[in-house]
């Protein structure tokens, strides 16, 4: 079948996707052992790329564009960064779809005065590695629970923005580690019994030169947009429209941040297998939510309400499904946690204490 490329497609090179949710399962590989996690002290990262950082007097994580720290998953490099005390609570952070570790810049530091905060690259984003194998939802939630398994190694609380909203959710499910879980305008799809009917009815049978072709077009059709999106321009125009009420915080950093990973020679078709391999996905947020409890997982929903492309309805589907969940309304669009970082630190800080 044809593949729709909406204009949100588009810009998922950026920063986000507001329509991207779960997928068929990954298939299982042999994990390589971590190295254990290296302490922080009271007043640098764990790094030397951080050595000279003070996080007790810096609010703004510094981009390092040779990476922070590495773990090796399934053979591959993954950039992740420690920072805090490791006495104190583990905290989490995932990105969204084309972002990284930097995009908690305003985050971690902040975070790290009272928290054991660590945030990771997932595969194919940021710093970390770009191999040319099958993306999903499965493959980054397994990332996630092994990285607490083996790195961070006690109780976490985790915190996710769009695409790693929908990680950080998953990953709840799976990880007997995780302790609570904070979505900031987390994406996924929610289950409509009618319209599955639909789409299952109307799946065309397609021979095997049809399905080819198909996947040349969308192909070149893909690529041609990774291509546009990922100049350093276009990539600051297309987050201005989701920073809707402080674009000011879009800065050459932050478009650098985003640039310069788009640079590697794998992500064009990282890029494309993305886009082509998570959707149709049959994993919904609804199911998500009834595999947890409130009394083991508690949820908090800190949502941008200016948000173009994941709405606050989203929020209001997932507290009918989970009434338990708490939410704190941000005045910020779809990245809540870097437009309005004080209220979303606040929100995350006084969610964790209560766990």
């Amino acid at each position: 079948m044809m593949m729709k490329i909406s204009a949100v497609s588009f810009f998922l090179a950026l920063v986000v996707s507001s329509s991207l949710h779960g997928c068929h399962g990954l298939s299982s590989a042999a994990v390589q052992t971590a190295p254990t996690a290296t302490s922080t002290t009271a007043s640098s990262g764990s790094i030397p790329a951080l050595q000279d950082f003070d996080y007790e007097t810096n609010d703004r994580l510094p981009w390092r564009p040779e990476g922070y720290d590495s773990w090796e998953w399934r053979g591959h490099k993954i950039n992740y960064l420690e920072m805090g005390d490791p006495s104190k609570p583990a905290l989490l952070l995932i990105h969204g779809f084309g972002a990284s570790v930097y995009h908690f810049r305003y985050n971690i530091p902040a975070l790290a005065r009272n928290h054991h905060v660590f945030a990771v690259d997932m595969l194919g984003f940021g710093l970390s590695d770009k191999p040319i194998v099958d993306y999903n939802a499965e493959l980054w939630r397994d990332q996630s629970s092994d990285f607490i398994d083996q790195v961070i190694q006690k109780p976490t609380t985790v915190a996710g923005n769009s695409l790693g909203g929908f990680t950080a959710l998953y990953t709840s499910t799976v990880s007997p580690l995780v302790n609570g879980c904070v979505l900031l305008n987390g994406a996924g799809k929610f289950r409509n019994p009618e319209l599955d009917d639909q789409e299952e009815e109307q799946e065309p049978e397609t021979n095997a030169l049809v399905a080819k072709l198909q996947e040349a077009f969308q192909r070149f059709i893909i690529q041609c947009s990774f291509l546009y999106t990922k100049q350093p321009a276009r990539i600051s125009q297309v987050l201005q429209q989701v920073y809707p009420v402080n674009a000011a915080v879009v800065d050459d950093e932050l478009v650098q941040s985003i640039f310069e990973p788009a640079l590697n020679p794998n992500a064009p078709e990282v890029f494309y297998r993305v886009i082509t391999r998570t959707t149709g996905a049959k994993v919904y947020v609804d199911d998500l939510l009834e595999q947890l409890s409130p009394e083991n997982k508690p949820l908090l929903l800190c949502w941008g309400e200016q948000d173009p492309w994941i709405r606050p309805t989203a929020a209001n589907r997932i507290q009918e499904l989970y009434p338990s969940a708490q939410r704190v309304s941000i005045n910020a669009g779809h990245c809540p946690h870097d437009e309005d970082a004080p209220a979303v630190n606040a929100a995350i800080a006084q969610f964790v204490q209560s766990l």
